[in-house]
């Protein structure tokens, strides 16, 4: 019984030292040297005038989700609300219905 404990337990650490190599040696592999970009990289990350009018961080495109973000909240709201004073409708109904009996 003694000789499946310890074969077990060598096991086990076995298997975790090799998971931890493995776990060392994705993390190296994954770790990049710092290069710097070529002409055709400089290129394509040059703004480019004519989509200047397309771009999203304009003041009216954040007014725009601001309100979104409002209209929301204020549905949210209202839903809440709702929910809360027919549930309280329901329970005077009850109480009401539970006196009358």
């Amino acid at each position: 019984m003694a000789f499946i404990l310890n074969k077990t337990v060598v096991a086990s650490q076995l298997r975790s030292h090799f998971q931890g190599a493995r776990n060392n040696a994705l993390s190296l592999s994954r770790r990049q040297f710092h290069v710097e970009p070529g002409k055709r990289e400089l290129a394509l990350l040059a703004e480019d005038p004519s989509l200047k009018r397309f771009k999203s961080h304009k003041p009216n495109v954040r007014r725009l989700m601001r309100v979104g973000d409002v209209l929301t909240i204020v549905v949210v709201a209202g839903c809440c609300y709702e929910i809360y004073t027919r549930a309280v409708m329901r329970e005077e109904a009850r109480k009401q219905a539970n006196s009358e009996n």
